[in-house]
């Protein structure tokens, strides 16, 4: 029955289709393999230096892409004094670090002190107090039997396992130290008042050079707003520990390095001065995303938006990685699909709703720019009809074995939101470029998870309506440096773009907004 109203809906669609035909086919072909290669070949040159987000490369790309915005014509969005949504960036790094427990210990050989999650401060305390693996879940507890208000806690990494298995399942209790869990445990000790943390790694007895200093410095980071807070630590050596926890050391990290668990009569607390000061060093690094405007007619105030990543990752070794296909071919299709709506508008037929083109930077280390926009959006999203997200539509998938290979794209979101994306975009393909729609990563069972890894989920998780087109390009050249413009089909790049071009047309000059009629499941709302 459902095949029978999609193929009804389709039909009428493609009646209404057939009035726009000459319009929507003329500015199509203004996209030309030509044109599209010759950009490409800007973007993915040596001179962007990859492209990584926070340097030099990643403004270059970001000029150039804001004077092609120019030379098009597009308008700057509202409220906007420039092509560019600069969004903040921060590297920390360690000035000075004292720490004293009844000697001053030696930083390197005694402990180190990362810069993440460390802030700026000090504590002072009298009391030490051992909590285990410093957790506290539904199905266990380090802190039944113990105060550690005022404190400073001493912590292992990890957690306990039983009969094989870790029992906090999934909560990121890692035995890593450089891990999300982390944050977790200091944010619960803050919680509980602690003054400070020690952590022991279990599997990690000692600190060579490269540690110690790799630990003093950051990578880049996206600030999340979060008003967690954290208790200031340290990581302590094992021989520190052992001065620390006296007798019982070697019972606890016997017990830590098997993930058991710790008796809870088993709590060592002893009274010893402590006293922790830590100072470091922020540094603002702006990145940005580009945005350029067509303004709709009688139906300006919805908006359409299309995007894609501009940003790729950089250099390694001296080594470019040149991201042609990721995600330089979708950018390069938002700024050809740009160009010919410009040329449509120019020439009287422009769009009902305003098109927003935004290419975004930040999505190779974990969606930052597409993130900071729809949590500021420059326009309301509840009027946000769609984002068409364009990452990797140059190239095609080596593991498909199929005799379409050269003749698809996958589609991603198709069954979610909204009713209305299948319809409109499976009627305008048959009606103009007739590629196959190959919906395999939608798959719930998908282990690719491919529907959170790309720019449209920051509007998915919003309630926007997304369709996602993509090659799959997962294997071959995939974050290698030989992902460049010599590997692309310009044939197939230019088709699927003028698929992604015809339904923007619909989409911006239909009667209605996309229906909102499919609620995202809970299992796609969170990465």
């Amino acid at each position: 029955m459902k095949k029978i109203v999609i193929a009804s809906l389709q039909l009428l669609l493609s009646m209404h289709l057939f009035a726009q035909n000459n319009d929507a086919v003329k500015y199509a072909a203004t996209i030309t393999a030509k044109e599209l290669q010759d950009r490409l070949t800007v973007l993915a040159s040596a001179d962007m230096q990859g492209r990584e987000t926070g340097t030099e490369g990643q403004r270059k790309a970001a000029a150039y892409i804001e004077n092609e915005f120019k030379s098009i014509g597009l308008k700057l969005a509202v409220g906007m004094t420039g092509y560019q949504q600069f969004y903040p960036l921060y590297k920390d790094s360690t000035l000075k670090v004292k720490l004293e427990i009844g000697k001053e210990a030696e930083y390197g050989k005694d402990y180190v002190v990362p810069a993440n999650n460390n802030e700026t401060g000090e504590f002072k305390s009298d009391r030490l107090v051992f909590a285990g693996y410093g957790i506290e879940d539904s199905s266990y507890t380090d802190y039944a039997s113990v105060d550690v208000k005022g404190k400073v806690v001493v912590m292992f990494l990890g957690e306990p396992k039983i009969e094989g298995k870790y029992l906090v399942s999934g909560t990121g209790h890692s035995s890593v130290w450089t891990f999300p869990g982390l944050s977790k445990k200091l944010s619960l000790a803050a919680s509980k008042g602690a003054a400070g943390v020690l952590v022991i790694n279990p599997m990690q007895p000692v600190f060579n050079t490269k540690v110690s200093e790799s630990t003093k410095k950051t990578n880049l980071y996206y600030p999340k707003g979060s008003t967690e807070k954290f208790s200031n630590y340290a990581i302590i050596s094992h021989e520190f520990a052992k001065y620390l926890l006296g007798d019982n050391a070697d019972s606890l990290m016997s017990l830590a390095k098997s993930s058991s668990r710790f008796p809870h009569t088993f709590i060592p607390e002893r009274s010893i001065k402590t006293k922790y000061k830590y100072i470091e060093d922020r540094i603002l690094i702006e990145a940005s995303n580009v945005i350029g405007i067509i303004e709709g007619t009688d139906k300006k105030d919805e908006y359409i938006f299309l995007t894609g990543h501009y940003d790729h990752l950089g250099m390694k070794d001296g080594k470019i990685y040149y991201g042609a296909d990721d995600d330089g071919s979708g950018t390069i299709a938002v700024i050809q699909m740009a160009a010919a709506f410009a040329k449509a508008k120019a020439d009287g037929n422009g769009p009902r709703r305003t098109l927003v083109f935004m290419t975004v930077s930040g999505e190779e280390k974990g969606l930052w720019g597409s993130e900071y926009y729809s949590d500021n959006p420059v326009y309301p999203l509840e009027k946000t009809s769609v984002d068409l997200n364009t990452d990797m539509v140059g190239r095609t998938d080596t593991e498909r074995q199929t005799s379409d290979t050269l003749n698809y794209v996958y589609v991603v979101g198709h069954d979610k939101l909204s009713s209305d994306l299948p319809v409109i975009n499976e009627g305008v393909n048959k009606q103009f470029t007739n590629l196959v729609l190959d919906y395999k990563f939608d798959d719930p069972n998908d282990p690719n998870r491919i529907y959170f890894r790309s720019d449209h989920y920051n509007f998915a998780r919003k309630g926007v309506p997304v369709l996602f087109f993509y090659d799959g390009m997962l294997k071959a050249d995939y974050h290698r440096t030989t992902d460049t413009i010599d590997k692309i089909n310009w044939t197939l790049y230019e088709k699927r773009v003028h698929m992604i071009f015809h339904t923007a047309w619909e989409m911006a000059n239909r009667e209605e907004m996309l229906k909102r009629d499919i609620p995202l499941p809970e299992s796609a709302r969170k990465r």
